[in-house]
């Protein structure tokens, strides 16, 4: 893999040239890093003519990225407000000596650690539930949605995500989920994993790709720009 940067009209381009057959275009969160990912064979006037084509949408992804809202940083505290599959819920810590635990109450979100339990830990273990909870769900739609759209994967993995909700290796036939769709929407969820099951059949974004998420989910669209405005993670994000 080898690396280069283009500048083309005030937008800076990172270029990763892989061993790949398609050009893949990315705009990462949060402010809107530019990335191609070239077929080391490709010239490099060919990705810059790909990249003059691309440049209206890659505005529009930018100022959406700048403008999304962020969540306020997690402190684990009483009262505070944490969200499960889109519900608005308050946190509510119990320090006892016993193994930890959460368990959510419909409005309310509880968790159980020993005395003393830091912040960051505190955060490990909420974020391990949220990762069984989005593994369960996920499971149960991926069964049903391999049938639907006749593919089937290798692999379902579900793990934290700083750029992405989720990913599709077509070479292995495995997807990835990011935990924090355990926080969105249920539809948030079915719409990803739709997305990601597609790119078994078509690796890139073109019509054919679109077509199929045409067939087998009408709304999706709808479910992205839901996604899309609402909150993402505060961290600092690295790359």
């Amino acid at each position: 893999m080898s690396t280069g940067a283009l500048q083309l009209r005030g937008v800076s381009i990172e270029v990763v040239r892989k061993d790949i057959r398609n050009v893949h275009l990315s705009v990462l969160p949060p402010m809107g890093r530019v990335r191609i990912a070239a077929p080391r064979h490709l010239s490099s006037d060919a990705i810059r003519a790909f990249a003059i084509g691309k440049l209206g949408w890659i505005r529009r992804q930018q100022t959406k990225l700048q403008v999304q809202e962020r969540e306020t940083p997690r402190e684990y505290l009483d009262r505070e407000t944490h969200y499960v599959w889109g519900r608005r819920c308050l946190l509510r810590v119990v320090e006892e000596d016993a193994p930890p635990s959460v368990e959510w109450r419909q409005h309310r979100l509880l968790l159980s650690v020993r005395p003393n339990t830091t912040l960051e830990r505190r955060a490990a273990i909420v974020e391990a539930w949220y990762r069984k909870e989005l593994r369960t769900a996920a499971v149960v739609l991926a069964e049903r949605w391999q049938r639907r759209i006749g593919v089937r994967m290798s692999g379902l993995f579900v793990q934290r995500m700083k750029t992405r909700w989720g990913g599709c290796n077509a070479a292995t036939r495995t997807v990835r989920l990011n935990t924090d769709l355990a926080k969105k929407p249920r539809e948030c969820l079915e719409y990803i994993l739709v997305h990601e099951l597609a790119h078994l059949i078509e690796p890139t974004h073109d019509s054919r790709f679109t077509t199929l998420m045409d067939i087998h989910l009408p709304s999706w669209r709808s479910v992205r720009q839901t996604l899309n405005r609402l909150p993402v993670r505060h961290e600092e994000w690295q790359y």
